[in-house]
């Protein structure tokens, strides 16, 4: 990969848009991931407002720990144009889940909504903070992420107004995070959403690690499991799973089609 190159085009693009979208330039959510990080470095080297957003939640302090330094380094690195804000939610998201609390054996599916409510007053706070400075929502997900298995929240982090990265690997966007200088104690952390009260990294909720999805989703279409053994066939019936179960996420929403012959009076 042309890494510079890949770089220049990226911040191009997103300069293109905000001047077409009539845009004053971007805010981001940072996690203290590297997703994120690279992400908030492409928008700011625009020169155009970028304002970043660390949005705990119940938050481990090694993950807040890593996104307020991400963004104090961005706002020595461009004082021009990034600002930074932190925006506590974990009260709103206690109170939410205070007042739709239902018995767990009940609904077994309750950890799991809440994890993705918990994107979703995200995604709520960053469409605010957006609209009342006038930035587009810019996502963080990635090729492997966004098109691959579905490793995102519907209408959480996945909605987004741009999505710069999201023509990029994992491994891709490791190799844009070491050119553009993010912070080492990003580039070496485990990937994990945050979105959980227990410590669960990427490769633990789905299975198999960033190299492996991208292998299968490299080979997925033109092979299926049966054609490999192991671990390699192991990791495809892993990729398959998930990307067939996330089509509704990436998908158009279903429309119902009315006949014209029962809409005519």
């Amino acid at each position: 990969m042309q890494t510079q190159a890949v770089i220049d085009h990226i911040v191009g693009w997103l300069k293109d848009y905000a001047a077409t979208a009539r845009a004053k330039g971007f805010v981001v959510g940072v996690s203290g991931g590297v997703d994120s990080a690279v992400v908030s470095v492409l928008a700011a080297r625009t020169g155009l407002p970028t304002l970043l957003l660390e949005m705990p939640i119940r938050q481990k302090a090694d993950q807040a720990g890593r996104a307020q330094a991400h963004i104090e380094d961005l706002k020595k690195r461009f004082p021009d144009n990034v600002q930074g804000m932190s925006i506590d939610l974990t009260p709103t998201f206690d109170t939410f889940a205070a007042t739709v609390d239902v018995n767990e054996a009940d609904y077994p599916a309750k950890q799991l909504a809440l994890a993705n409510a918990r994107s979703r007053l995200r995604m709520v706070t960053l469409y605010y903070y957006g609209q009342i400075n006038g930035l587009l929502v810019t996502g963080t997900g990635n090729k492997v992420e966004d098109f691959g298995v579905g490793f995102f929240t519907k209408y959480g982090d996945g909605g987004v107004d741009i999505s710069p990265i999201a023509g990029l690997l994992k491994t891709q966007v490791y190799q844009l995070a070491a050119a553009l200088n993010v912070l080492e104690s990003i580039q070496v952390a485990p990937p994990t959403d945050g979105l959980w009260d227990t410590d669960r990294t990427d490769e633990q909720q789905m299975g198999a690690t960033y190299p492996e999805l991208e292998w299968a989703m490299e080979v997925y279409g033109w092979n299926t499991p049966e054609d490999f053994t192991g671990r390699q066939r192991e990791v495809l019936e892993i990729y398959t799973r998930l990307h067939q179960a996330m089509q509704h996420k990436v998908n158009p929403i279903p429309v119902c089609e009315i006949p014209t012959t029962l809409l005519a009076p």
